[in-house]
């Protein structure tokens, strides 16, 4: 059995072979983290689709108890978590195709074999064999809340306290007549308090910490923004 060229599996960008299989891979690559793009809209579309229909409930019957609007939440969290979730694997896969786009196409554009040099193709190869998120839970949930859910969960605070001052009886004349509306049923209006407090620090605590120690997936300027020409 012959030894295998080896000058031919070198990579290089004038080896056909190889340029056809990255080419192919890129490809496949691309089209598993587009997958995985259109399930993350998925769960958005169901956060919103049970937000305006609650919403839309809640005004029709002044009779309904403002703490619907706690259950919307809680579905909103539910909805947070499993595209966070979604999140991570969307953002695994993007490494390797931002990976591929910086190190394999850019040569091929630029025509500059020494842009291949790097241990790239071996952190690849690692992702593969034993494939890893790149972020952790927290940063996954504050980067879909930074881009969707902070918007969801500020107009369910509208219209959780526009509830409570339209359909409020007695009608809210004062702070205390308003704590006091907070309370449905046997439910105390400290424990609705504490519910909403908890829940707001929680989303813009997230929220600022995640915009402060984490980059986007795509700069807002880039440097060379007006050398394009649109």
């Amino acid at each position: 059995m012959s030894e295998p060229d080896i000058k031919n599996l070198t990579p290089d960008l004038n080896n056909a072979s190889y340029v056809t299989a990255m080419s192919h891979f890129y490809r496949g690559e691309l089209g598993r983290i587009m997958s995985w793009r259109q399930r993350l809209d998925v769960t958005t579309n169901w956060a919103i689709t049970c937000t305006t229909t609650l919403i839309t409930v809640s005004f029709s019957l002044p009779s309904l108890p403002h703490i619907i609007y706690f259950f919307n939440i809680v579905i909103v969290w539910m909805m947070l978590w499993i595209e966070a979730r979604r999140y991570r694997f969307y953002d695994a896969f993007r490494a390797r195709v931002r990976m591929l786009e910086s190190h394999f196409m850019v040569p091929m554009l630029l025509q500059n074999q020494r842009l291949l040099e790097g241990e790239w193709r071996k952190l690849v190869c690692e992702d593969l064999i034993l494939p890893s998120f790149k972020i952790s839970v927290l940063e996954a949930v504050g980067r879909r809340m930074k881009r969707n859910y902070i918007f969801l969960f500020g107009i369910i605070l509208v219209a959780w306290l526009t509830k409570i001052f339209i359909h409020a009886d007695p009608k809210i004349n004062n702070f205390g007549d308003f704590y006091h509306a907070l309370g449905v049923a046997h439910i105390p209006s400290w424990l609705v308090a504490c519910i909403l407090v908890t829940t707001y620090a929680a989303v813009i605590s997230i929220t600022i910490y995640i915009a402060k120690n984490s980059s986007g997936e795509v700069n807002e300027f880039g440097n060379n923004r007006p050398m394009w020409r649109i």
